[in-house]
């Protein structure tokens, strides 16, 4: 049996019941997509159950042939780490730091013992707009651009042909070790390389998030030690840090991520084997860009890929889709917004059907375990219709 979840990065479906806690009442990240594009279609999604989780205008009388709920996170936060380990059973009560002022100087101050040298920025920032701004100085000088934004992250931006990506990285690892040791609750230390001229720069696909570890085992630790094969796709490595994963494949692009998915489900046809993939360009590249068209764009190419992943699914296989969080293109801000998520499921013995939302992704991750029939170890209830055979 063969389990593959792909994440929509940011794909909410609506409003959680706390948004309002978080400032994002009225978000839909998913919902407003379609609204607002014109044509917009997903038939096979919706044939997995989007359409009955969201108003998607030109999809309504799509059959049903998957399994579909919406899901109320549970996480104190709304960032990738909350929603990635809450799935694979590790509810963040505490949330990590976040800078709205940008890094105090303590913070400042390791990072350059770290570099050796100046910086440049230190403030919340949109990466591709610091980059534009900051970039030239960079060039000259030699200094990494450094920000931040409304989540627990530290960006480290350089020009490849200034400082080698191979460098970016070792500031970063030694950066989140030495945070770490002080106890400073970042989530992520990002490397953000990029190459071009002045007024043509642009972020290259070597982007790499050194995480905090999770603070215990997690479902996928479970897996492993119960013979189960893990693959990481995307950013899913980072994201914990490689613990409990016996593969990770780096990709370039949603569309890399996805045959990569695809090439992972031809090669172990027979295996007991979890595929857990990120599409993270949703979320980098239209919604916090508040992009619409581009976000509605690659729903669209996700959706006319999945029948090349449904032909691979083996009699007892499935394919699962979900997300960490929202980012509503047409709402305030550039920041995540508190939402609930999709889990839409197709599998050649399901019955099709629409189960009543969720408390928690941590269903997720209880789900997996027992259709392996390990024995549960983390919060969650399963979702018994998966468990059909």
């Amino acid at each position: 049996m063969r389990i593959t979840l792909i994440i929509i990065d940011s794909g909410g479906i609506g409003a959680a019941p706390d948004a309002a806690r978080f400032g994002d009442e009225g978000a839909n990240t998913i919902g407003h997509v379609a609204r607002y594009t014109p044509n917009f279609s997903v038939p096979h999604l919706a044939a997995m159950g989007l359409h009955r989780l969201v108003p998607l205008p030109n999809d309504q009388a799509v059959p049903l042939q998957g399994i579909s709920f919406p899901v109320i996170p549970l996480a104190n936060g709304k960032d990738t780490l909350a929603g990635h380990w809450e799935m694979m059973g590790i509810r963040i009560q505490e949330p990590f730091q976040t800078f709205p002022q940008g890094f105090p100087e303590p913070i400042l101050t390791l990072l350059k013992q770290v570099i050796k040298r100046p910086i440049l920025g230190n403030e919340v920032a949109s990466g591709t707009e610091i980059i534009d701004r900051l970039g030239r100085t960079h060039l000259q000088t030699g200094y990494p651009i450094v920000y931040t934004s409304a989540d627990s992250v530290l960006q480290i931006a350089a020009h490849e042909e200034i400082i080698a990506p191979e460098l970016l990285y070792q500031w970063c690892k030694t950066l989140r070790d030495v945070l770490d040791e002080k106890q400073y609750r970042i989530g992520r230390i990002i490397a953000r390389p990029f190459t071009g001229k002045p007024g043509q720069f642009a972020r290259t696909p070597r982007r790499h998030d050194f995480a905090v570890k999770p603070p215990g085992p997690t479902v996928i630790d479970h897996l492993a030690a119960h013979g189960i094969q893990t693959t990481a796709i995307g950013k899913i490595g980072d994201i914990f840090s490689g613990q409990g994963f016996s593969r990770h494949l780096v990709t370039r692009s949603n569309y890399d991520g996805l045959e990569k998915t695809l090439a992972a489900l031809d090669k172990n046809i027979d295996a007991n084997e979890f595929i857990f993939t990120n599409l993270v360009e949703f979320d980098s590249h239209f919604g916090h860009r508040r992009d619409v068209l581009g976000y509605a764009q690659a729903l669209q190419e996700l959706d006319a890929f999945l029948p090349e992943l449904w032909k691979r699914l083996g009699p007892d296989d499935q394919l699962w889709i979900s997300a960490d969080h929202g980012c509503d293109p047409t709402f305030t801000g550039t920041d995540h917004t508190r939402e609930m998520v999709p889990w839409l499921v197709y599998g050649p013995r399901l019955r099709p059907a629409v189960g009543s939302s969720r408390s928690g992704l941590g269903d997720i991750g209880a789900t997996l375990m027992a259709l392996w029939q390990i024995p549960p170890a983390f919060p969650g209830n399963v979702a018994k219709p998966l468990l059909q055979r």
